[in-house]
Order: structure tokens, then sequence, then C-alpha cells
């Protein structure tokens, strides 16, 4: 991350909580890390809250803390060679809108309770006091998390609207189930959420998309009335029915998130598990009176891509990857010309997508390869063989790129012959 500590000056986390005890504070673990605790499972991340002490006297006493929070205390720490945040225990109060309408409150009269009342979700409104070894857990977050259930805290939830995105994404990323009183708040974040940035939007699909089955995140959105509102294009996929002879699972949404998730078994990288989201996304401007069909999807799936990224901000490798697949997707599975097949794997070549990550996307979407994607890898290790400085020294200019063409196609239908 770029910080500097001083490796002799670690602290195990005992230690760091009697220092904090005889400043006259309380350090407590708090949020995911005991939450996974419950859940039996070792935490990625801790964080901790202190109560009962000023800034400026933790901050005489730990010189190496490293400042991030620009609002309210937050700073990074070493513990247990981990870095961790440790903050100050604080209430907020909502007086505007979005994430930084906030008037926070941090003075060492701060409880962990009121700390605790303001965080989101049940499950990570629980803290425990690391040297009384209690739980701390006034709004039920451990029988939640045992029931696996996402609960909103309290009214404060609305106050990020963001939130609502993250109840998702953690239905997905724990299959746990969003109550149905969370939901209701999680539709009143809408008016709110179109005004957020993009790029927040865009952290929580990211993390969404890592999850093992990211169908959850979208469906938890729709069930809060939430998904025509962040994500229009996918929300559009509904209702538009395929051929079921293609397509048996339903209409272009339900075959959509069927095939994220396919492909979230076999590839980890969000950005591929992104184009498999985008693959069929022009379907949903399809007319009525076209249906079932859906001709040209793949050119008005460029367009329909391009409004969603310049919405939610998205990366520019994440943005080529999704153009790759939704203007070759169709074309991949039924392409039989040596010379096209030859240009469409250099294309995949040359551009931001691996050949293995495209026909995991095509895999899932067709139930199979042809033998040329099979095979991808062992043609285009042939094929890079060829270049201008193999040419006849006779050629030049436009010659060698047309020469160069030929013989790969050439030798692709040498090596086809195997296949």
């Amino acid at each position: 991350m770029g910080w500097r500590f001083n490796k002799n000056l670690r602290m195990v986390e005992v230690e760091f909580a009697k220092k904090i005890n005889a400043l006259g504070g309380t350090a407590y673990l708090v949020g995911g890390a005991v939450r996974d605790k419950i859940r039996g499972v070792e935490a990625h991340d801790r964080d901790y809250c202190l109560t009962g002490i000023v800034e400026n006297i933790f901050a005489e006493n730990f010189p190496d803390a490293q400042k991030v929070g620009k609002s309210f205390p937050v700073y990074l720490m070493d513990i247990d060679d981990k870095m961790c945040e440790v903050a100050l225990a604080r209430t907020e109060r909502k007086s505007g809108t979005g994430y930084h309408g906030f008037k926070v409150n941090f003075d060492p009269t701060v409880t962990i309770e009121q700390d605790l009342y303001r965080r989101d979700t049940t499950m990570n409104a629980m803290a425990f006091d690391i040297l009384r070894e209690k739980l701390i857990d006034p709004f039920g977050g451990r029988e939640d998390t045992l029931n696996k259930k996402i609960r909103a805290t309290s009214k404060h939830f609305m106050d990020d609207p963001v939130r609502a995105l993250r109840a998702a994404r953690q239905a997905a990323q724990f299959c746990f189930e969003i109550t149905e009183e969370t939901l209701m708040a999680m539709n009143l974040c809408g008016i709110e959420l179109k005004a957020e940035p993009g790029e927040r939007i865009f952290a929580e699909l990211e993390k969404a998309l890592q999850t093992e089955k990211p169908s959850i995140f979208f469906r938890n959105l729709e069930r809060a009335g939430l998904l025509e509102i962040i994500f229009p294009e996918i929300a559009d996929l509904r209702g538009k029915t395929q051929p079921v002879e293609f397509h048996p699972e339903g209409d272009a949404y339900e075959h959509t998130l069927n095939i994220v998730d396919e492909v979230a078994k076999v590839n980890p990288k969000p950005e591929v598990r992104f184009a498999a989201l985008a693959h069929d996304l022009g379907k949903g401007r399809t007319p009525l009176e076209m249906l079932p069909h859906h001709y040209g999807h793949d050119k008005i799936g460029l367009e329909v891509l391009r409004e969603m990224s310049a919405r939610i901000r998205l990366p520019n490798d994440w943005k080529k990857i999704a153009e790759l697949v939704i203007f070759e997707h169709m074309r991949a599975a039924v392409i039989t010309s040596a010379g096209k097949i030859v240009d469409l794997l250099m294309k995949i070549h040359k551009s931001k997508m691996s050949v293995a990550d495209f026909n995991d996307v095509i895999n899932a979407d067709n139930h199979g390869l042809p033998p040329y994607l099979a095979n991808a890898q062992i043609i285009l290790d042939e094929l890079l063989k060829v270049t201008g400085n193999t040419a006849p020294p006779e050629l030049t200019g436009d010659e060698i790129g047309k020469w160069i063409r030929a013989e790969r196609a050439r030798r692709f239908v040498a090596l086809r012959k195997n296949f």
C-alpha cells in the first residue's frame, strides 16, 4: 500500500489493548473479524474501535500509526504482523445526501454501543472486548450470523445508499438471506443511489463478481426493486424470450445470470465474469415484434455497453474485454473459414483477454467449444511463428501482410486435420 513501518514497533493485539487501557480507553475488535469468528472462518482483515480516548493522546502514544481518515480519525497500524485499521468510536448524523452528508462526533464519551448503532447490518454491528474477552452484541448480530440472515441494524442503514448494494453483495458473498424489512430499507435507498458516483457502484459490482455465485447479487437487487435503477441494462433483459432450442432456461435475463455463474465456477477474474454478464446486453433492446429472435444484438450490445461504462466508470480493460465477447460470441461458435478463424484467434491474441478466458465464456454460452477453440493455444503457437521476418524477401508493403494472413491460414488448415 506504500506505507512504511518500523518493523521493531509491531505489537500483538493484547499488548495493544493493554496500552489503550492504560491510557484510559478500551480496545475492541469490530466488524468482519468478529462476524467471521462466529462463522468459524479465518478473517482476512482485523479492524479495531477505541472508546474513552482522545485523538491527540492516541497519536502521541502511537507515533508510527498512519492517519488515513479525513473526516474522522482512522489510522493504519501493524498489529500481529497485519496492517489493521484503528478508529475512534463515533456517532454519525445525516445532514445531507450521499455518503458525504454526515456530521460526525468522536469524542471520548461515545460508547461502543453507540458506534455499533451506526453500522449497516447486525452481523457487522458486533464488537469483542479484547481484554475482557467479551462479545458486545446489542442488536442480535450473533444470532443473525448463525441463521445466515442479513438484517439492517437500524434506520441508519439508509444513511449511505450504497449500503443497499453492499447488502446484496454480502448475500452473494456469504450465501445469506436478506430479511424482508431490510429489502424494504434497500428499496428506500433507490432515489439517492441514482446520484451516487459511478466509482462506488463499480466497486460493489467488482466485489459481487468475485463471489462464488454472482447471480445472487443481481437477484437481491431485483427483489429490492433496485435492479432497474442501478443496472437498467441488466433489468432490460427480463422478459426478452429466446429460441428454446438454444436457451431452454428462459429469457435473456435468466440466461445471462446462468452464464455468469457458470463462468464464475471456472474463472476467478472479475473482468472475465463481467464479460459473461455483458455478452447479451443487446438483447435488452430487441423490439417485442422480433422476439424470440435477436438479430444484430451483437452490435446493439456494444452501444449498450458504452452507456453502461460511462455511467459506472468501467476500467478500460473491462470495457475492451466485454466488447470482444459481445461482438464475437455468436460468430465464434459457428465460423468455419480458415481465414476468419485465423483472424479471430489473432484478434483475441492481441486483445486484453487470453484465449483461455475467451473460451470460458464461449463454452458456458454454447455448452461446448468448436475444435479450433478447444485447441486454440496450440494453433496460436503455430500461427505466431509466421511473421514479417519469415516472409519472402521480394515482398514489400501490403504484400507482406497478405502473405502473413495466407500463410497462417495454410498452417491452420494443416493443423485442423489433427482435431
